[in-house]
């Protein structure tokens, strides 16, 4: 499959959109030790478009685990279940923070599926979560 080019003005509209954030994990781009990538919500290889309401900011931890998915298991149920999809639905309305704010809690069937199938909580976002909740740098306002 031929690499599909993002213009650099739709990039920089998609990052600043996101405010500086994965829009899955919630990591901010600032702290990170890999540069972001701007994400195709609905996968190219899927039937998915360049168009800016099909992209989002993604770190490449979560970039490189979701790949091609749209869909993956709810562990509560085993059900496959429809990935968050930042442009369709809202970030609370799926996923809170434990009570130390290191660790995304699923609420729904696809915020869970959302948490196991792209490891929202790998050992290097928990530690650097704990580290800028220290230094108030973390959660993020829900309206940012």
């Amino acid at each position: 499959m031929p690499k599909i080019y993002i213009s650099v003005d739709k990039q920089r509209q998609v990052i600043e959109r996101a405010r500086g954030r994965c829009e899955y994990c919630q990591s901010r781009s600032d702290y990170a030790t890999e540069t972001f990538a701007v994400d195709h919500i609905v996968p190219i290889s899927r039937g998915g478009t360049n168009k800016i309401d099909n992209l989002a900011s993604a770190c490449s931890g979560c970039n490189g685990r979701k790949y091609n998915k749209l869909e993956a298991q709810d562990p509560a149920d085993g059900e496959r279940v429809p990935l968050f999809n930042p442009r369709l639905q809202k970030w609370a309305d799926h996923f809170s923070w434990s009570a130390d704010y290191t660790h995304m809690i699923g609420l729904t069937p696809s915020g869970r599926a959302t948490v196991e199938g792209l490891q929202l909580n790998r050992r290097g976002l928990v530690n650097m979560r704990g580290a800028l909740y220290l230094i108030g740098k973390h959660p993020p306002k829900l309206d940012e």
